[in-house]
């Protein structure tokens, strides 16, 4: 799910995400060295394509210092940060984990101190963190503007498929008992309607807000701080409140057999899964693993995995990564 949403700051100053182009090799190696150098590379690079060259320094070759990864505070973001960690570490790189930092104001600042150089993270999220007053909904308008908002010295890389949106949920007898299957129904229902969901909801435009705007629903928010969570679904199971905002890849939904409102008017913004990286450990190499990884990541796969994480398996987080990973073809 995304990560735990906290009030945005002041917008940071917007920069272009793209690289500065690559300085080319000064030398170029003799005939009979780069032959054996062919040779000795195919020996050692083994099954996965994705290894970078070793022993360089230059820009664009692997990196030699320690990546850092980074993650929120839940299982899914923890996940997705072994994804990431493993997926390089297989690729030749050195990588350490540091999982549950918190909420985004602390890893954020965390990525600017330099004490982590890269975390998982949703696209429209993170677009109004860096800037309160974006407008953009859609996958691409999001897209477009994360690129433009994002602050000197980071980096967004490819947008995954993958996507853990913010979702309305009732239950399904609520469901039955009103004729409510979309955000838009909510008007017509004659009872008062409470909402579970994080206390950011108070003011976001998707949240309280955004039900009176755009939908005309007058709803009260009872601050559940658990990301969707346990606490959440059981305010909703128990009757506390009748909505509640369940992330969309939350095996709670189905398990439950809520029913997810459908959103007519796209309240909800694009919530891709994207690495946000440092611009100092972006090198060629390392962004061409982590946009492989994003190729292959869809949002069912994002299902499952929490199913792992959460079901009676409770598999570990970098046992889910490794296991995706392999099967993937990411494994070294």
């Amino acid at each position: 799910m995304p990560a735990l949403r906290t009030p945005p700051r002041e917008p940071a100053l917007p920069t272009s995400t793209r690289r500065p182009a690559r300085r080319a090799r000064a030398h170029v190696l003799a005939a009979a060295a780069l032959a054996a150098s062919v040779v000795a590379l195919a020996g050692c690079a083994g099954s996965n394509p994705l290894a970078p060259e070793t022993g360089g320094t230059g820009d664009g070759g692997a990196t030699t210092d320690t990546i850092v990864v980074g993650s929120a505070a839940f299982p899914e973001a923890e996940i997705l940060a072994y994804v990431y960690a493993d997926g390089l570490k297989a690729a030749g790189f050195d990588v350490d984990v540091k999982p549950s930092i918190g909420a985004r104001d602390a890893y954020i600042a965390a990525l600017q101190d330099g004490s982590i150089d890269l975390v998982p993270e949703y696209t429209g999220n993170l677009l109004q963190y860096f800037d309160a007053q974006a407008t953009a909904q859609s996958p691409d308008d999001v897209l477009a503007a994360l690129q433009k908002a994002v602050p000197d010295g980071f980096e967004v890389l490819d947008p995954a498929e993958a996507q853990d949106a913010d979702s309305y949920n009732v239950t399904k007898a609520f469901s039955q008992q009103y004729g409510v299957t979309s955000l838009a129904d909510l008007a017509k229902v004659p009872v008062p309607i409470s909402v579970a969901a994080n206390p950011e909801f108070a003011e976001r435009p998707y949240g309280i807000p955004g039900l009176k705007s755009v939908y005309g629903v007058d709803a009260t928010l009872v601050p559940i701080n658990d990301g969707g969570g346990p606490n959440t679904l059981a305010a909703l199971l128990d009757g506390t409140v009748q909505l509640a905002d369940i992330y969309s890849t939350t095996p709670s939904i189905a398990e439950n057999d809520l029913v997810t409102l459908e959103d007519p008017e796209h309240m909800i913004l694009a919530q891709n899964v994207i690495p946000l990286i440092a611009t100092k450990s972006a090198s060629d190499e390392v962004v061409k693993v982590l946009n492989a990884i994003q190729a292959k990541l869809t949002t069912a796969e994002l299902i499952a995995m929490n199913t792992r994480s959460s079901g009676d398996e409770k598999a570990s987080s970098q046992r889910i990564a490794d296991d995706w990973l392999a099967a993937n073809g990411f494994a070294g």
